[in-house]
């Protein structure tokens, strides 16, 4: 059911009559403007006749207003604040900053849905308290059973956030803020799950801290949480969530298998070795090799050796995989909604002219430049796909 269906023809009648008020346009105006009878106006703003879709755009522009003003339901009343008040401590502003602004993407994402009259699918994986014993355990064998419902087998996760909005329904937002802060995650029964992830961190690190937050959703989905840089494992929770990641995004039997294939028989782990590997696998140097010692294919201690002797740099790894490199879209295009779906739902809410372009940059904290560029694109897609479905006829 559209947005329009869910509002009583009264009320829309209603709102349409105070726009015109509120300018002095004459019912005949309106009338001349849909090219109806001044009577059929009158019945309209009674709520004896229903406005259709191409009225209300064309009655919004007489009345310097918008279609998605004349339907919108108050908005989305969810508050996620105190959820997260009472984990963030007063002084930490930057996690309270991430926090609104993970609460405003999501409320605008459910608006343009709503506007859109689209309802998003949720695949969410079953809950899987986290019970006595050995959670690092359990956390292998969790992350395991959901890579198998996802049919992902061993192979490695090239796109994890495309992966948990397109294939699990969860929200997640690529945007900057304090670096300081990794990652945050909440679930709300109007919401859903929702992620956010730190633009300003590197590809890989953001792809671990997804992980990380998958393992909330998986064991604590009702408890929001913060992920700080480097933060330490304080909690059994913590833990879990941790060692989620590690065995989602480098299952075991894939980082033996794979180790064995590059090293090929030599005695030691060179610098090009982790490279190769964390390249493979999507994640940092440090968590590939932090991966291999937990699975005793390396000495304990072997990161720290590198660490002191020089690291592993980024023109090492340039040097190494050369064109293979993947560039970092979302790097450039952070303060952008850069997910795939929200990109579509915003276009299709302005296509049709029922977000104006200053609407929707307020809603998705974008500025007119970076929103007028995403719509063109968005154009330039749509021209391309309706060239590819004439072909086809």
């Amino acid at each position: 059911m559209s947005q329009i269906d869910q509002i009583p023809s009264s009320e829309i009648g209603e709102r349409l009559r105070l726009a015109r008020e509120a300018l002095n346009i004459k019912q005949a105006d309106a009338a001349g403007a849909i090219n109806v009878a001044r009577t059929t106006i009158i019945a309209i703003e009674k709520g004896e006749r229903r406005a259709r879709m191409n009225e209300l755009q064309l009655l919004a522009r007489l009345y310097k207003t918008s279609v998605n003003a004349l339907l919108r339901q108050e908005s989305v009343h969810v508050d996620l604040a105190p959820r997260f008040r009472k984990m963030i401590a007063a002084e930490d502003a930057a996690a309270d900053e991430a926090a609104a602004l993970l609460a405003d993407l999501a409320k605008a994402e459910v608006e343009l849905e709503n506007l859109l009259g689209i309802r998003r699918t949720r695949n969410y994986p079953p809950e899987r308290p986290i019970l006595p014993g050995d959670v690092v355990a359990q956390a292998e064998n969790d992350a395991m059973e959901l890579r198998q419902r996802l049919g992902l087998g061993l192979a490695p996760i090239t796109d994890i956030v495309t992966l948990l909005e397109m294939e699990l329904g969860v929200r997640v937002y690529v945007r900057r803020f304090d670096g300081r802060i990794c990652g945050l995650f909440v679930y709300d029964d109007t919401l859903g799950a929702c992620i956010l992830l730190n633009a300003n961190h590197p590809r890989e690190r953001r792809n671990q801290t997804a992980g990380h937050e998958t393992g909330h959703l998986v064991s604590t989905r009702r408890q929001p949480e913060v992920l700080h840089y480097e933060e330490g494992e304080n909690s059994r929770e913590e833990r879990y969530a941790n060692a989620f990641g590690r065995a989602f995004l480098t299952p075991a039997r894939a980082v033996m298998q794979k180790f064995q294939e590059v090293v090929a028989g030599s005695e030691t782990m060179s610098r090009r070795h982790v490279i190769i590997l964390s390249h493979f696998f999507g994640v940092s140097r440090e968590a590939m090799v932090r991966r291999l010692e937990e699975l005793r294919r390396v000495k304990q201690g072997t990161w720290d050796w590198f660490h002191a002797h020089g690291g592993i740099n980024d023109e090492q790894a340039r040097q190494v995989l050369g064109d293979l490199k993947v560039a970092d879209p979302y790097k450039a295009e952070a303060d952008r909604p850069t997910t795939l779906r929200l990109n579509l739902l915003a276009a299709e809410a302005y296509r049709k002219e029922l977000l104006s372009e200053g609407q929707l940059a307020r809603m998705l904290h974008l500025d007119r430049v970076e929103l007028r560029e995403i719509l063109t694109s968005q154009e330039l897609e749509g021209s391309e796909a309706d060239a590819v479905t004439n072909l086809l006829n």
